[in-house]
């Protein structure tokens, strides 16, 4: 599970939910349902990442929400 935030979003271009990772710069998925888009963003943003580290670069930590009750 990632600790990355995702925002999923429909897009009628593309016929698909669109699952985009703020936080890792190009890292994006997308899929036929909402839960697949976000299937393939946790997939993604592991690639993401090992690629970064072959590529010796910098992993951005995730960011912590505030909440307020």
């Amino acid at each position: 599970m990632t600790k990355y935030e995702i925002i999923i979003f429909w897009s009628d271009e593309d016929k698909s939910f669109i699952a985009e990772v703020p936080e890792l710069p190009g890292c994006m998925a997308d899929g036929k349902t909402y839960q697949e888009a976000l299937s393939n963003a946790e997939i993604i943003i592991n690639e993401w990442i090992e690629t970064a580290k072959e590529l010796e670069r910098e992993i951005p930590h995730a960011k912590r929400r505030l909440m307020f009750a």
